[in-house]
């Protein structure tokens, strides 16, 4: 019996050639897997650093409406005091912490300061009062992650004609 060499040649190499195949689609569904778990990792961190700026972006607008909220204050006690005696309101105490703010605000503490400095200019007063409110996150100390605080200042000129003079005008 004659065997052609050649023919036990070609099957031992494609033995060969397909033994070495097996290994080629594991290693890509490794890499694969690889790839798809970055891809869940890098989109769970995106996601819960939108939702932080989102919260810190309310509490940024909540802690600035507290702030106007204490302006408002302070230029309601001014202008009263302005309008309907003949005293100035002296700004004391020089800081006054206001009471509890209702609803989105209750998380905020709100300080407001006020300074005035008075002129006289011929027959006429002038004061001008420097008030500041700021508001800071109750509770929170500034560094820490949900730490917010906003100020806000106003000025506020008033102008009084004296008693003495009758047609003079501010």
């Amino acid at each position: 019996m004659i065997t052609c060499p050649d023919k036990k040649r070609k099957s031992a190499s494609r033995t060969v050639h397909r033994a070495a195949q097996h290994g080629f689609s594991i290693i890509t569904a490794i890499f694969l897997l690889v790839i798809m778990a970055a891809l869940g990792a890098f989109m769970l961190t995106f996601s819960t650093v939108q939702h932080t700026t989102s919260i810190q972006d309310l509490q940024g607008s909540r802690a600035y409406q507290a702030a106007r909220t204490g302006i408002e204050w302070g230029v309601y006690k001014v202008m009263s005091a302005e309008n309907t005696t003949a005293t100035p309101y002296d700004c004391t105490p020089a800081s006054t912490t206001l009471p509890d703010l209702g609803g989105g605000l209750s998380n905020f503490t709100v300080t407001v300061q006020c300074a005035m400095t008075s002129d006289i200019e011929g027959t006429n007063t002038i004061r001008v009062y420097r008030i500041t409110s700021t508001a800071t996150s109750k509770g929170l100390t500034p560094g820490s992650a949900n730490y917010v605080e906003r100020e806000l200042r106003a000025i506020i000129p008033t102008c009084r004609v004296s008693a003495a003079a009758t047609a003079a005008t501010c």
